[in-house]
C-alpha cells in the first residue's frame, strides 16, 4: 500500500498546550513532528486556556521546520468539538495533522473527518491529516477497521502503551517500559541453576498496530516512554519498535528527540549496504540472473524493495536538513 502522505516521523515531541514556555521552544528542538497537547497533559480547569495558547502559538511562531499536530480531547469529552472547530478555523493553515486520542471504532475517525471537512470548506483550507491513538482494549480489537476508516485523510496509527495498560489492567512499572515479572524461567541446568528471560509485554499490541498500519498505507508510530532518566532504555524501546516496522516514536522530553532521530534513521553502514545490494542485483539482471551472491550471502529480487526504502529514507532525511 502507498502511504497517504509521506512525512518524516522519526521523533514526535509532546508539548502541553498549557505551557507557553515549552511551546515557544518546541519548533527549534529538532523533532520531525511536534504535537501541541490539549488532552492528557492539561488539567480540566486549564482546557480552554490551553486551547487559546495553542491557537495563539500557531499564529505567532515559526513552525516551518517541523510537522505540526494538535492532540484534541477525546470524543467523549465536552471539549472535543470546540478543539476541532476553533483550532482549525483559526490555525488550520498552520497545522498538518490532528491527533485523535482513544479511538475505538472507525466511526470515531469518520466523525472527526466530517467535522474537519465542514470547517475546511467554510474557511477554504487545505485538508488536515489525521493521526489516531490506539490505546484502549476496544480500539486494539478494532484496529484493522480503524486503519481503513478514512483513506483520504488518515496518515498514522500510534500505539499508546500508557492508557492501554490501564484499559487492559496490565501491571507496569513505567509507561512503555519493561516489567521483570513478564518473564519465563529456563529449565534447571546440570547444577540446578535457572536463567530468567524477560519478555516484551507490549510486543503483541505494537506488532498488531504495525501490521494494520502497513496493510492500509499508514505510518506506525510507537508512543511514549516514561522514564526520561534512562536514555539507554529509551533507545532499546525505540530499537525494538524500529525493528518491528515503526517509523518513529514519541518524545515526552527534549532529551529523547535526538535518540529517536538516530534510531529511526538508516546508518551509514546500512546505506552503503543498500547501495551495494542494488548494484549487485543490477549487474545480475544485466547478466540475465534473478539472484546473486554478496559477501557469501544469496540475494534475490525480494531484497530490492527493502534496499530502495533505505535509500529513499536516507534521501528524505537529507532533504529535511536545514542548509548550512
Amino acid at each position: 500500500m502507498t502511504v497517504v502522505k509521506e512525512r518524516l516521523h522519526r521523533s514526535e515531541l509532546a508539548v502541553p498546550g498549557s505551557n507557553r514556555r515549552m511551546i515557544e521552544k518546541a519548533p527549534g528542538l529538532g523533532a520531525d513532528v511536534v504535537f501541541l497537547d490539549l488532552e492528557d497533559s492539561v488539567a480540566p480547569g486549564d482546557k480552554v486556556e490551553a486551547r487559546r495558547n495553542v491557537i495563539e502559538s500557531l499564529r505567532e511562531l515559526d513552525w516551518s521546520g517541523c510537522t505540526v499536530s494538535v492532540r484534541i480531547n477525546g470524543l467523549d469529552t465536552p471539549w472535543c468539538y470546540r478543539d476541532i472547530v476553533e483550532v482549525v478555523e483559526t490555525g488550520g493553515d498552520r497545522i498538518d495533522m490532528l491527533l485523535v486520542p482513544k479511538v475505538e471504532k472507525a466511526e470515531d475517525v469518520q466523525f472527526v473527518a466530517t467535522l474537519l471537512s465542514q470547517v475546511e470548506a467554510e474557511k477554504e483550507l487545505e485538508p488536515v491529516g489525521l493521526s489516531v491513538l490506539v490505546e484502549t482494549a476496544v480500539g486494539m480489537a478494532n484496529v484493522e477497521r480503524i486503519a481503513q476508516a478514512c483513506p483520504e485523510r488518515l496518515e498514522a496509527l500510534v500505539f499508546g502503551a500508557g492508557d492501554f495498560s490501564v484499559f487492559t489492567r496490565a501491571r507496569t512499572r513505567s509507561v512503555g517500559g519493561s516489567n521483570p515479572e513478564y518473564a519465563v524461567l529456563t529449565d534447571p541446568d546440570e547444577r540446578g541453576a535457572r536463567a530468567l528471560h524477560w519478555g516484551d509485554q507490549w510486543h503483541y499490541a505494537l506488532a498488531r498496530v504495525v501490521v494494520a498500519a502497513r496493510a492500509y498505507g499508514l505510518r506506525p508510530i510507537d508512543g511514549p516512554f516514561g522514564d526520561i532518566r534512562d536514555p539507554e532504555a529509551y533507545r532499546a524501546a525505540a530499537g525494538r519498535a524500529a525493528t518491528l516496522g515503526c517509523e518513529g516514536k514519541w518524545a515526552i522530553h527534549p532529551s529523547q528527540i535526538q535518540l529517536a532521530n538516530e534510531v529511526f534513521s538508516p546508518t551509514e553502514a546500512e546505506v552503503a549496504e543498500a547501495r551495494r545490494l542494488l548494484a549487485t542485483m543490477e549487474q545480475a539482471q544485466r547478466e540475465g540472473k534473478g539472484a546473486a551472491t554478496l559477501d557469501g550471502r544469496l540475494i534475490d529480487m525480494a531484497l530490492l524493495p527493502m534496499a530502495r526504502r533505505v535509500l529513499e529514507r536516507a534521501e528524505s532525511i537529507e532533504r529535511s536538513q536545514p542548509p548550512v
